[in-house]
């Protein structure tokens, strides 16, 4: 029986498990193009230590686990960790969140190690456009990865970030990408964890973003979701791939959402729009028991926030970059 059951009744069991706090990218809406403080190696959990926690997870009721960043694959040594993660007892599914630069030695890997489902980051199908976004010219290597993804079996998912002025050009494109792919296309409003480089003004939302889609197919038919997903997905009749749109800063799924995050320093949070709930690092290097941290961790969940709004009014700094949240 799972350990993890906020105040409201509802079970967590997915944890969002960010590696690193670095990028090889700099998109706009995610951290300055200088940057950010990122955090020195020996504030970083250990890969140890990261296993340790993730098996008392998996413990107490952590079902599956996404590997996020930053970018992960900048972090040395993620493979080996994941092929310890892969035998935790009580994990079921291990998922990767990836901007694709780095990914291309790793996929037998992957393979072997039976991880199927990456989410792969992609804002644009123009090259000048992915530029503007990420600040860097990797458009084509990402591109070709998507498709070699799909050659080599993974089930894949596209995540692209909607913002008025940035690309709502390439709305219509992806979708149209599921026409003749396997795919799952995910538009996501944007959200205001930028790092503070910009100021945070996108004006389209989730029902923008439907309604848009909505005017180019005569026909689109709603999917069936599971009751803690994020997104609400949609077909085009005939198409093989999907696509769906996430609420993220609307923020419409906090009811049934199942989700907790780990930095990569060891900050526990409850809610992405709340402040870390549990300093995790700082437990383990002090010497306190595993039982201890459990009832640290029992008792953080027990004061879990009803929503993303009530989370987010008892959190003073919201704005940090999206790469030390993760994702």
């Amino acid at each position: 029986m799972s350990e993890l059951i906020d105040k409201y009744g509802r079970e967590l069991n997915y944890l969002r498990l960010s590696v690193t706090d670095r990028c090889n990218l700099r998109c706009y809406y995610c951290m300055p193009e200088t940057g950010i403080h990122f955090e020195r190696q020996e504030n970083l959990l250990t890969w140890q230590e990261m296993e340790t926690l993730c098996r008392l997870f998996c413990d107490m009721g952590i079902q599956k686990i996404r590997i996020t960043g930053g970018e992960p694959f900048v972090r040395p040594g993620l493979m080996p960790f994941l092929e310890q993660l892969r035998i935790q007892k009580g994990l079921e599914e291990i998922t990767i969140t990836t901007n694709g630069t780095l990914l291309e030695s790793h996929i037998p890997a992957l393979q072997k190690a039976g991880i199927r489902k990456i989410n792969l980051s992609l804002d644009s199908l123009n090259r000048q456009r992915f530029f503007e976004i990420t600040r860097r010219d990797a458009f084509d290597q990402v591109y070709a990865m998507l498709f070699r993804l799909l050659d080599a079996g993974f089930e894949l998912k596209l995540n692209c970030v909607v913002s008025a002025g940035k690309n709502i050009e390439d709305i219509i494109p992806f979708v149209e990408l599921g026409r003749n792919n396997p795919i799952a296309v995910r538009f996501l409003e944007e959200m205001p964890f930028n790092g503070g480089d910009h100021d945070y003004q996108s004006t389209w939302n989730y029902q923008d973003i439907y309604n848009h889609i909505q005017t180019h197919y005569s026909q689109i038919e709603k999917i069936q979701s599971e009751p803690s997903s994020t997104s609400i997905n949609y077909q085009v009749p005939g198409f093989q791939g999907s696509f769906g749109i996430i609420p993220s800063f609307s923020r419409t799924f906090c009811g049934t959402c199942n989700r907790i995050r780990l930095s990569a320093t060891g900050e526990l949070r409850t809610c992405l729009y709340g402040p870390p709930v549990l300093q995790l690092r700082n437990l383990l290097r002090s010497g306190v028991s595993i039982d201890q941290i459990r009832s640290a961790i029992i008792s953080a969940i027990g004061k879990r926030e009803k929503d993303g709004f009530a989370a987010e009014q008892a959190n003073a700094e919201i704005h940090h970059s999206m790469s030390i949240l993760g994702g």
